[in-house]
C-alpha cells in the first residue's frame, strides 16, 4: 500500500537532507522535485525551449553535477513560474508519489499542489540568515567565489520570488507539521521528521 510523504520548504532549510534520511529510514523512494526544475533550467541555459525541455525530461537528466550551480538555480526559479512547464512536470511527480513501496517528495508545492492528499506533510524551514550561512559554506566547499552578503541577498530574492509567484507559490499546507531547523542539529531535525511520520503512519 502506498504512503506519500510531502516535504516542502525554502532553499537551504535542510529539507533535502531530511527527505533522503526519511526515505532511507522507511525504505521509501525519494524524489528531489527541485532537480526537475533545475534540469529544465540547465537545458534552457543551453538554448532549449522551456516547455519542450520539460516534456522531454529523462531520469538521467537529474544526475548532472552542473544542476547545483547558482546560474541553474536562478533559471529553475524563473521557469517554475511558467504554467506549461509546471503542468508537464506535475504528472511525473504524481506518478512517482503513488509508488507501492512508498515515496518521499521534497520541493516547494508538494503538500499544496502536487500531493494535497499525502498521508504525511512536513514544512521544513529556517531563518534566511541561517540558510544563507549554510549555502555559503556549501558553495565555498565547491570552490565558488561568493560572499555571505551576496548569498543572503540571493536567498532573500529566491524566497520572495517563490512566495509571490502566481502559480503554486511556496506556502506551508494547512495540515503540514512545521520543523524549524534554525537551531536544530541535522540529527535532531531528522528525528523530528521521523517521529512526525511515525505518528501519521500509526494513525
Amino acid at each position: 500500500m502506498s504512503f506519500t510523504v510531502a516535504i516542502d520548504g525554502p532553499a537551504a532549510a535542510g529539507k533535502g537532507t531530511v527527505s533522503k534520511a526519511v526515505a532511507a529510514h522507511f525504505g521509501f523512494a525519494h524524489l528531489d522535485t527541485g532537480l526537475l526544475y533545475r534540469a529544465v533550467g540547465a537545458k534552457i541555459l543551453e538554448g532549449a525551449n522551456a516547455v519542450d525541455a520539460a516534456k522531454s525530461l529523462m531520469p538521467e537528466d537529474l544526475e548532472s553535477p552542473e544542476l547545483r550551480t547558482q546560474a541553474v538555480a536562478k533559471a529553475a526559479s524563473d521557469i517554475a513560474k511558467i504554467p506549461e512547464v509546471r503542468a508537464a512536470l506535475v504528472a511525473f511527480q504524481q506518478s512517482f508519489a503513488r509508488r507501492d513501496e512508498g515515496a518521499v517528495l521534497d520541493g516547494r508545492d508538494i503538500g499544496t499542489v502536487i500531493c494535497p492528499n499525502a498521508e504525511a506533510k512536513l514544512f521544513v524551514t529556517a531563518s534566511p540568515e541561517v540558510r544563507a550561512q549554510r549555502r555559503y559554506a556549501e558553495l565555498l566547499q565547491r570552490g565558488a567565489e561568493v560572499t555571505l552578503d551576496g548569498v543572503l541577498a540571493d536567498v532573500q530574492a529566491r524566497d520572495k520570488q517563490d512566495r509571490e509567484r502566481a502559480t503554486a507559490p511556496l506556502v506551508a499546507a494547512d495540515d503540514a507539521i512545521l520543523i524549524d531547523t534554525s537551531e536544530l542539529s541535522i540529527e535532531d531535525a531528522i528525528a523530528a521528521a521521523i517521529a512526525a511520520i511515525e505518528t501519521k503512519r500509526s494513525n
